[in-house]
């Protein structure tokens, strides 16, 4: 402004009047907040007045109604969920499970579940829905099938919660059984059983291989016997005494003994 001109007080309120009513409608506007950001993954409930409407917001910019509408984003992408459950199998034994569950809340009916239950739905409903299902489901089965019929528990579980859910509002995605462990005792007694089914196992193998020797050693004795019975068969058929003399001559080298035994014989023919 050069030096000669008057100041304008007038003009200068006038741009701080601008300035502040400016100012005034960023804050307005970032107070009432018309506009509404649905992330992925999310969807948005809409009251009006508090009460829930029929409207879904996916994914995106959306404009509400200031103060009227009110918008509850809730994520609606597959969630896992770790239970540990106390239960009793169908011959009585302590059962601490840790299971698994992967679950997402159905799109087209996310209203329906904030009207009916709010925001608390695991601990109203599917905690609870879990920990009956795994007890229900294991005492169908006696410890031992927990131990070795695991996939049909599973299985089993999976459909009781599946349908006390009902995949109305919560949709079961999958399940699993992260651990069983029993009471001290019962693996003790699991324990000494398998020991008792190893020696029991390897008594029977003794017995077997004790019971293959000896016929083994019958069917021995039994071929040498035959042997000598067939050869004296024929010894006796070629003249008996006569016969082994002449085996004696064949095998003779013709070579008399050097040393001399008192009273020993010799290995003469006897010629007539």
């Amino acid at each position: 402004m050069p030096l000669d001109q008057p100041f304008n007080l007038s003009q200068s309120f006038k741009w701080v009047k601008r300035f502040l009513l400016a100012l005034g409608i960023i804050i307005a506007i970032a107070i009432v907040n018309p506009l509404v950001i649905i992330n992925a993954g999310e969807r948005g409930v809409v009251l009006n007045w508090g009460a829930v409407s029929d409207t879904i917001l996916s994914e995106g910019i959306h404009l509400r109604v200031p103060v009227q509408q009110k918008v509850i984003r809730l994520d609606v992408r597959t969630v896992k969920m770790e239970v540990k459950v106390i239960a009793y199998s169908k011959d009585i034994q302590t059962v601490d499970s840790t299971v698994a569950l992967n679950y997402y809340l159905n799109p087209i009916s996310i209203n329906k579940l904030w009207q009916q239950i709010g925001g608390d739905y695991e601990s109203r409903v599917i905690d609870p829905a879990v920990q009956e299902s795994v007890k229900a489901a294991t005492a169908k089965f006696t410890a031992q099938e927990l131990i070795e019929e695991r996939p049909k528990v599973k299985e089993e579980i999976k459909t009781q919660l599946t349908e006390r859910l009902g995949g109305k509002h919560i949709v079961v995605d999958d399940f699993s059984i992260i651990n069983f462990d029993f009471s001290a005792s019962y693996e003790q007694a699991v324990e000494a059983k398998q020991v008792a089914q190893q020696s029991a196992l390897k008594a029977e193998n003794d017995l077997i291989r004790i019971k293959t020797e000896a016929e083994q050693r019958i069917a021995q004795a039994k071929a040498e016997a035959e042997a000598i019975r067939i050869q004296a068969e024929s010894i006796s058929k070629q003249g008996g005494a006569e016969y082994v003399r002449l085996k004696t001559i064949e095998k003779w080298d013709g070579k008399l003994p050097t040393q001399m035994i008192p009273n020993g014989t010799l290995p003469f023919i006897e010629l007539k």
